[in-house]
Order: structure tokens, then sequence, then C-alpha cells
């Protein structure tokens, strides 16, 4: 099987982290998409606002209906500083026979080198990097046994950041946010 993996602060997800799911899921011939939210991500340690229960629920809201995608709570329960390398090795002993792949953000890929045990990750996974339309990538990393896979991502200028200073603002986050999101951070009283 090849397996893809996505992961991100998701707070809130959006339609821009959807996309991007869906291209490589659908360009790089994916057999499953797992959605792996991050207990606290590395690089913007400060970025998350919402409770970890409440952006878990926000996915599940957002993909539930998508039997492609599946959502992991592995480093929401883990907690603390969620580093790529130690999901990978959870997964890849859980998955010991199948392709794996991390998918990520063209603009992620200068910035590999700086990824926690980034020569034993290259091995464990294979990256898939969505470089978006008037938005080359310039620069790959030399790292030994890289693997990259290129995939044409949508130009979907979407950010979590932006999302929460609209709620703030009272404004609408139709067509940035699945509903059933929408739904839920309503209910909840998340970003206000």
């Amino acid at each position: 099987m090849k397996i893809g993996f996505l992961g991100g602060s998701f707070d809130p997800v959006h339609f821009g982290h959807l996309m991007a799911a869906q291209d490589a899921f659908e360009q790089c011939k994916l057999d499953r998409l797992i959605l792996v939210p991050a207990a606290k991500a590395p690089l913007k340690p400060n970025d998350e606002t919402c409770s970890t229960a409440d952006r878990l629920a926000l996915l599940h809201a957002a993909v539930e209906w998508d039997k492609r995608f599946e959502v992991s709570d592995l480093e929401l329960r883990r907690g603390g500083v969620s580093y790529t390398i130690d999901s990978a090795r959870h997964f890849r002993a859980l998955y010991p026979n199948d392709e794996l792949y991390w998918i990520i953000g063209g603009d992620q890929l200068p910035k590999l080198h700086l990824w926690k045990d980034i020569a034993e990750l290259a091995k464990l996974v294979e990256f898939i990097f969505l470089e978006r339309p008037g938005h080359p990538v310039k620069a790959v990393p030399e790292i030994p046994g890289l693997r990259l896979r290129r995939c044409d991502g949508h130009l979907l200028a979407i950010s979590s950041t932006e999302l929460r200073e609209r709620v703030k603002r009272d404004l609408s986050l139709d067509y940035f946010v699945p509903h059933k999101a929408i739904v839920y951070i309503r209910n909840h009283g998340l970003y206000r």
C-alpha cells in the first residue's frame, strides 16, 4: 500500500490543507491518506490557539464524509513538541511493508535540513512536495538518501492565522473552511 501523511497544526483546518491532501492523494495514486495534527509544531511553537480536542474534532468534522482521508491523534496523545521523525518511526513500525510518504509544501523543502534526525527520516519515508503554480522550488537540500516526489499543488492563499483573525472580526469563514467545521467553531465559540 501507498500511505501518505500530512501533518500540521490545523488550527483551524481549511480548504488549503484539504486541497493539498487531495492533490497528493490523486497525483501520487495513494491508497490511504492520514492527517496528523501536531500537539505542538517545532517550527511554530506558539501557533496553536485552541485545544487539541477541538482541533481533532474540527478535522473529523471536515473529513468524516470522505473515505479517502483518515485522522490520526498520535501526536496529540503523545503531547509536547511533535517531531516528524517520531511519528515516522511509529508509522514505519505499524506499516513495515508499505510505502510511506510525508507530504510537505514546497516552501518547506529548503528547510528540510533543519528537521530533527532528517537523515534517518529520509530512510523511513519518501517526501511528496507540493509545488504551487508560480512558486517553483528553487533549492533542494543535500540530504543523503532523500527521496522526493513533486506534486502540482493548487494555489490557495489561505492561512489559519488569517482565519482566526476573521473569526475575531466576526467575518465569515464560508469558502475557506468546510461547513461542518464552521458549525463546530461557532457552536464552541472558538477563536473569539
